[in-house]
């Protein structure tokens, strides 16, 4: 049984018990029957009238909870219907006082979040109306403001303040940097804001500044002006410098002068060093009319540096007449000028050409030069290891400079192709050019092979006729020494080489017996007998060079002066043998 009905059951038990006691002392009292019937009977009724009323009031509880349930379904369906949500579905077998309940929370529960999609959505519409105002923008999302918007509403209306907060951001940044570049053009310049948009820009706050498309492009087109007119007055400031430059070498301005000016031909362009330059420039001129002829001779200096650097031949100098003109006048001037300035900007317009052909030929000098030196016979008088360095940048060259010359070729076949015309060095195409450079330096190094040759076929001949040439003696080094100092001297006894001398008068040197058939006991014409130690190892040649030249001069004495002292003969033969000694 459930509870309830176990109280009823207890309920009516105590009913029943209390009608027996009331019976009782109804029975005591001696109260009759028909009192006691009347009596049970208004029991009976004060009992009935209490749980009508209280059937009554369960009833009307009831009926408001099942009016409740009909109005939360209303008011929930509706509910749903403006928070685009689905319906609500009612848990089945419930009772109706559960039912009440969960439809009653759950309209609470949507009448919250409708307040707050509400709330939200006030606000973001207020946050989008200040964005669009200050970007000007239309404002892109109409949402009824009576209407409940949708969270895919919401979250769109999210989106749409963040890309307007980004936009924000990213102009406010763009104003702030160019802003700054207008306030610096504009100190440079000298330059006050003198319409309603610079001063807006300049003077008011960055916050207040509408940051619409238009007055961005606006702010990027006054900066564009002001950098294009500082761009200009740069450009003119160095063309200023660059002329008084010009005319304080033409006309040999004191370097106190021009450091009094000093503080103008750095940087800086605003008017007043514009009009400052622009003063020095137009009083440098009036002096350049005044020294014209010292002016003309200047500039003809300078034709010959950029002839020079341009590589003019002789015919091309020529072609400008008024370089050789002697009266001197504006016009002449003028003409000077002209083609100075042409000149200036043809060779800055071929730079790179002249500055790869100027490499070339200071490649080829050096190169030039060290084979020069390759020919040299005293280039083995080598100190510091230099003919060693020599030898390997003479070799470094002759591979680098034909590398070089397909270079140059290659680039100039491109240039006269763009420019469509020819490009010339010292009046010839460069190639061709380097063509005679080598063909000039192999008829030179042919024609210095043939000196020699021929040199030496004399030499031969004089040789076979008058002996060998007489060489001044030199000191040699001692062969098979493998240290380039001081040659030591232990072990090597100190002996002197026995002579046995005859006067020239008992017997003449014979001519043409320079050569030695051995290095020890060497017989020499003349009766001169040598015996070397076998630890010397004197050179071969050294020493029948050094006889050489003494039978030579022994010959020339006995044929010449027959009659000359023989103590002479004596002193002369002494140092040699002393020469051969060493």
């Amino acid at each position: 049984m459930r509870k309830s009905e176990v109280i009823a059951a207890e309920s009516v038990a105590c009913l029943n018990s209390a009608l027996a006691r009331l019976r009782d002392i109804w029975e005591e009292i001696g109260i009759p029957e028909d009192q006691r019937l009347q009596r049970t009977d208004t029991v009976r009724k004060h009992v009935n009238l209490l749980l009508t009323r209280m059937i009554e009031e369960e009833e009307s509880l009831k009926e408001r909870l099942l009016k409740s349930i009909d109005v939360c379904r209303k008011e929930l369906n509706g509910l749903c219907l403006e928070l685009h949500l689905p319906p609500f579905e009612e848990e089945e077998d419930c009772t109706i006082l559960q039912l009440e309940k969960d439809l009653r929370t759950r309209v609470e529960v949507m009448l919250k979040q409708k307040k707050e999609r509400l709330q939200e959505l006030k606000l973001l519409k207020e946050r989008e109306h200040d964005l669009c105002d200050l970007l000007c923008m239309p404002i892109l999302l109409n949402v009824d403001d009576h209407g409940v918007p949708s969270l895919e509403e919401l979250d769109q209306f999210r989106r749409r303040l963040a890309e307007l907060s980004a936009e924000k951001e990213r102009r406010g940044k763009e104003f702030v940097s160019v802003k700054r570049q207008i306030i610096l053009c504009m100190e440079e310049l000298d330059h006050l804001p003198d319409t309603s948009f610079e001063r807006d820009v300049v003077y008011e706050e960055e916050e207040a500044f509408c940051l619409s498309k238009e007055n961005i492009a606006s702010l990027h087109e006054l900066l564009f002006r002001l950098e294009e007119q500082k761009t200009k007055n740069q450009v003119l400031c160095d063309e200023l410098r660059s002329k008084i430059t010009e005319l304080w070498d033409r006309l040999n301005v004191p370097q106190e002068e021009r450091a009094a000016f000093s503080e103008y031909m750095t940087t800086g362009s605003k008017a007043k060093i514009m009009n400052v330059l622009q003063e020095e420039a137009d009083r440098l001129q009036k002096l350049k009319l005044q020294n014209i002829k010292n002016v003309v001779e200047v500039i003809r200096t300078e034709l010959t540096s950029y002839w020079d650097k341009c590589f003019y031949s002789q015919n091309q100098r020529l072609g400008f007449a008024p370089y050789y003109d002697e009266d001197y006048g504006e016009d002449l001037l003028a003409l000077h000028d002209a083609e100075i300035s042409r000149l200036k900007h043809y060779y800055e317009v071929h730079k790179e050409m002249f500055e790869g052909v100027q490499k070339w030929e200071e490649n080829w000098r050096l190169f030039l030069e060290l084979d020069k030196k390759a020919t040299d016979p005293n280039r083995f008088n080598n100190r510091g290891g230099n003919l060693l360095k020599e030898e390997k940048q003479r070799a470094k060259l002759q591979k680098m400079l034909p590398k070089l010359e397909e270079e140059l070729r290659v680039r100039i076949a491109g240039w006269e192709q763009e420019q469509d015309q020819e490009f010339f060095v010292n009046g010839k195409k460069f190639m061709d050019y380097v063509t005679e450079q080598w063909e000039q330096l192999n008829m030179e190094k042919e024609r210095e092979k043939q000196e020699r040759q021929i040199k030496k076929n004399r030499q031969l001949e004089e040789e076979m006729i008058y002996g060998s040439v007489p060489k001044t003696p030199t000191k040699r080094r001692v062969l098979g020494s493998t240290t380039p100092g001081k040659v030591r001297k232990q072990g090597l006894p100190s002996r002197t080489p026995s002579r046995v001398f005859k006067t020239p008068q008992s017997k003449r040197l014979e001519k043409n017996k320079e050569n030695m058939s051995q290095l020890n006991g060497t017989a020499m014409s003349g009766g001169c007998h040598l015996s070397i130690p076998a630890q010397r190892n004197i050179s071969v040649n050294s020493v029948a060079s050094t006889y050489s030249e003494f039978a030579r001069d022994s010959t020339h004495i006995d044929s010449t002066t027959t009659n000359s002292n023989s103590s002479e003969n004596f002193q002369k033969l002494q140092n040699l043998m002393q020469t051969l000694e060493f």
